[in-house]
């Protein structure tokens, strides 16, 4: 197909949104994955021991904050803030719309094991209004939810007078996109709004029509983080990123639980299992990109050296192309569509050079290569 390539080393394909590729067919995943091997980290720990002398002379009640979903990224990273930095660190969490009962477990087990946590449940009424439309505007079923985890953070931040906010990975550098802020140790919010939020969020708090009381939590400004000097940062620039790390740590240390069988639509069992709409939402980028979320597990087990390029597209093949039926109900209820308007609007961001469809049945028109 016209304009579809793969990564010569991954399953990446072309069509992934900001991803580039050198002249070897290589993409910046990869690419960055063997940089990390000659990377001097050293001079990265002295910058974090910088940041964290100049964070100690506010001498607040808490050194910095961390977002947590209960998940292994953000388990592992207040485990070695709290226990190797000796940093006063708050976690918090924006509570997910369909959340699970794995991912409140494993959320439970990790405040148990002594961190300081704040649980913000934000309108449920408004951040569905924003989810529905996030899908329906966006091809992004949680989008609510995705603005939450910058916006809510950063109110919290402002309400302690936390100056340092440590996020995990950046999923551009790590998996795919925009490499512009691979030696940056900061991102803003414009980083995060053209490269998480799709775009100008506020045309769709627009669309609500809710007042600006209902969408305080979702509405934020680059002025709120510079006149209060609040740093945004990712774990991922100070150490090489290493998710399955991240899940050994996180199972050993907090008593992180992975569900019994695979997630819906991969092979592996122990990311992402705080809420069904994850699920709803790369199956949609599956649509939209013509890779699912078996092609982004299969992506990292490559580069982490336990799986070959072969392999990774057997699963891809298998796995993406897996609509998540078990959520179904649970979806036509939240989004308060019926069966075929909510098939409708996934149809809609089908991208039919990819995709042929009988019955809101997608055929993938392409094979891996």
């Amino acid at each position: 197909m016209k304009n579809l390539s793969w990564c010569t080393k991954c399953i990446n394909n072309s069509l992934r949104p900001r991803i580039e590729f050198d002249r070897y067919g290589v993409c910046n995943a990869c690419q960055w994955s063997e940089e990390k091997k000659k990377l001097n980290w050293n001079k990265r720990k002295y910058q974090l021991k910088k940041i964290i002398r100049e964070i100690k002379k506010n001498n607040n009640l808490y050194d910095c904050l961390v977002p947590v979903s209960g998940g292994k990224d953000g388990t592992y990273v207040s485990n070695v803030v709290r226990d190797k930095l000796k940093l006063n660190l708050l976690t918090a969490t924006s509570r997910p719309a369909l959340e699970s009962e794995l991912g409140n477990l494993n959320l439970r087990n990790f405040i148990k094991n002594g961190f300081e946590h704040i649980h913000i449940s934000t309108n449920g009424e408004v951040m569905q209004k924003i989810n529905k439309l996030g899908l329906v505007h966006k091809g992004s079923p949680y989008y609510g939810w995705l603005m939450s985890i910058i916006t809510v953070v950063v109110k919290l931040a402002l309400t302690f007078k936390i100056k340092l906010i440590f996020y995990g990975e950046d999923g551009e550098v790590e998996y795919g996109g925009s490499s512009e802020n691979k030696n940056k140790p900061f991102f803003d919010l414009k980083y995060a709004v053209k490269n998480y939020f799709e775009g100008d969020y506020r045309k769709i708090l627009k669309l609500t029509k809710c007042s600006k009381k209902d969408l305080f939590w979702f509405d934020l400004s680059e002025n709120d983080l510079k006149k209060n000097q609040i740093l945004m940062t990712h774990w991922g620039y100070f150490e090489p990123w290493d998710s399955y790390k991240n899940y050994l740590s996180a199972k050993k240390k907090s008593g992180f639980k992975e569900d019994s069988k695979s997630n819906s639509g991969t092979f592996t069992n122990f990311a992402q299992s705080d809420q069904s709409l994850f699920a709803l939402h790369t199956f949609i980028m599956y649509l939209k990109f013509g890779f699912g979320r078996a092609t982004q597990d299969a992506n990292i087990e490559i580069r982490r050296g336990a799986m070959n390029r072969d392999q990774a597209k057997n699963l891809a093949n298998l796995y993406d192309n897996s609509f998540p039926h078990e959520y179904l109900n649970q979806y036509l209820d939240y989004y308060q569509m019926s069966k075929k308007e909510f098939f409708k609007v996934l149809d809609s961001w089908t991208n039919k050079n990819l995709f042929s469809s009988k019955k809101y049945v997608w055929i993938p028109k392409f094979k891996i290569n």
